[in-house]
């Protein structure tokens, strides 16, 4: 296929090109160029390509293009067009990447997943709309109680199809699909091709054209591999080191827990840094990954739920801080970088008890790294993750106030430093009065905060009424508040308290 091949030569309508155009796209990654002339012209389509090679475009344009020329209209609960997503994180994104594309062809879009209240969704399938973006378990719910029918669907993409195999929502997905209409089209796109995603093609899709742009072990060009080869009490500084340069980083963790851990700790020294994970509810999920990408926070820290599909732009460095279990994680992962063209770095930290795991893993995910053993002040690390070193704005612990808002935005965020140097009475991080533990009138409630040189202080709350801890099990959420002029974080804590490193 040419390189100087465009959108319109492919067939996608003028109305659809002029939306990319509005958004710098002109030029057909090698995936969208390769299916389209398929897609467009109606036929099943089997796509693979790695994450991050566009994929979420070659399936949304051929679909807009076709529920703009059939004369069908929406109808309550009967939704025209069916996208199956395996995360609800990726299920946002889709709608929101839909969302231009639709508006112009005069088409409505509805979410539909768990972790979120059920009736505003329920409402939106009631007024009608053309496209449902879905996680499987919530629709099958909402199938089950009545609320949509897939009798009238004229297309369904399933995205991440072997993401959905590792989740084992496949029988979840073969029920769906035997509800939607044997002759409508059928897009599915995966990042690999195995025995379980050809048992949904072998009984789904008809005829399917076959298109392999690359790889899932297709290295990107323009992405670097890194191994940085670490002693036990030099993991966490190197890590705060690399993740102290400007610019966005995402960091991975084994478990949920080291998840949680690592944020706490880069918050504590500084780094504004926020969370993903399966124990975060829907709303703090939202709420953290809209920090993110607003810049707000520079760093998120995420278990392998934010390994497939989820793009925001400008991530310069991955960081592996816990090497993945097999190497198709590790190319997922790292996949959140180098996207669409851009230069990025993935850093894998290594201890001397993972050096034959991590020889491995790199072995069968097709990749060469360089490997160095580092420690704080290596040349390497400027090298990796370039510019001046910041940790002036890591996240203050915030609970709720009596009425159910948060300090910050009642008015109530303190005025300490990262490091326990303001105005207030006390050390550490208080920001506001009743946060942690504390339940004072104006002031004098205890606080445990997140101070750089220690792990708890005094808090003398400044705002008026009543605060209250967080109840213990709560999500961890993330707010922005300010402090002396810069921006500051807040969090309401799992446990009602913020300690520093351990």
């Amino acid at each position: 296929m040419s390189t100087d091949t465009t959108f319109a030569a492919l067939g996608v309508p003028t109305s659809l090109t002029a939306v990319l155009e509005d958004r710098g796209i002109t030029t057909p990654t090698p995936i969208q160029a390769a299916t389209l002339p398929d897609s467009l012209a109606g036929r099943d389509v089997l796509g693979r390509g790695r994450t991050g090679s566009g994929k979420t475009y070659a399936f949304l344009l051929p679909l807009v293009a076709r529920l703009v020329a059939a004369p069908n209209r929406r109808r309550p609960g009967r939704p025209r067009a069916l996208i199956l997503a395996p995360t609800r994180e990726l299920a946002t994104q889709i709608d929101t990447a839909l969302a231009p594309l639709a508006k112009v062809a005069g088409l409505t879009s509805q979410t539909i997943f768990g972790g979120v209240g059920q009736n505003p969704q329920v409402q939106g399938l009631r007024r009608g709309v053309d496209v449902i973006v879905a996680c499987p378990g919530r629709l099958e719910d909402l199938m089950g109680q009545g609320h949509v029918s897939l009798d009238a669907i004229e297309v369904t993409i399933i995205d991440e199809a072997d993401h959905m195999a590792d989740l084992g929502f496949l029988p979840g997905v073969r029920r769906i699909m035997d509800r939607t209409p044997r002759q409508g089209q059928r897009l599915l796109f995966s990042a690999t091709l195995d025995g379980a995603i050809n048992v949904l093609v072998k009984r789904f899709l008809t005829n399917p054209m076959t298109h392999e742009a690359d790889s899932v072990q297709s290295p990107v060009a323009k992405m670097s591999h890194h191994v940085l080869h670490v002693d036990g009490d030099a993991h966490l500084p190197v890590l705060l080191d690399l993740t102290a340069a400007p610019g966005r980083t995402v960091v991975f963790a084994r478990t949920k827990h080291r998840a949680k851990k690592f944020t706490r700790q880069l918050n504590a020294a500084g780094v504004p840094a926020v969370e993903l994970h399966g124990n975060l509810s829907q709303g703090a999920r939202t709420r953290n990954m809209a920090d993110f990408h607003s810049g707000r926070a520079q760093t998120l820290v995420a278990t392998d739920i934010a390994a497939r599909g989820i793009h925001v732009d400008d991530v310069a460095l991955v960081i592996h801080a816990d090497p993945p279990v097999e190497h198709k994680a590790y190319l997922h992962r790292s996949g959140r970088t180098a996207r669409a063209g851009a230069e990025g770095t993935v850093v894998t930290m290594m201890l001397d008890e993972q050096v034959r795991d991590v020889r491995d893993l790199t072995r069968k995910a097709g990749i060469k790294p360089t490997t160095t053993r580092v420690s704080v002040g290596h040349p390497l690390l400027v090298e990796l993750a370039p510019g001046d070193r910041s940790y002036a704005a890591g996240l203050v612990p915030e609970a709720p106030t009596s009425s159910g808002r948060r300090a910050s935005d009642a008015g109530a965020a303190g005025a300490g430093s990262r490091r326990g140097r303001g105005p207030g009475k006390g050390g550490g991080r208080a920001s506001g009065q009743g946060r942690g533990q504390g339940n004072g009138q104006g002031g004098g409630g205890q606080s445990r905060g997140q101070g750089s040189g220690q792990s708890r202080g005094q808090g003398s709350g400044q705002g008026p009424g009543r605060g209250k801890a967080t109840r213990p099990g709560s999500s961890t959420v993330y707010s922005t508040s300010s402090s002396g002029g810069a921006a500051a974080f807040s969090a309401g804590s799992r446990a009602g308290s913020r300690r520093g490193p351990r």
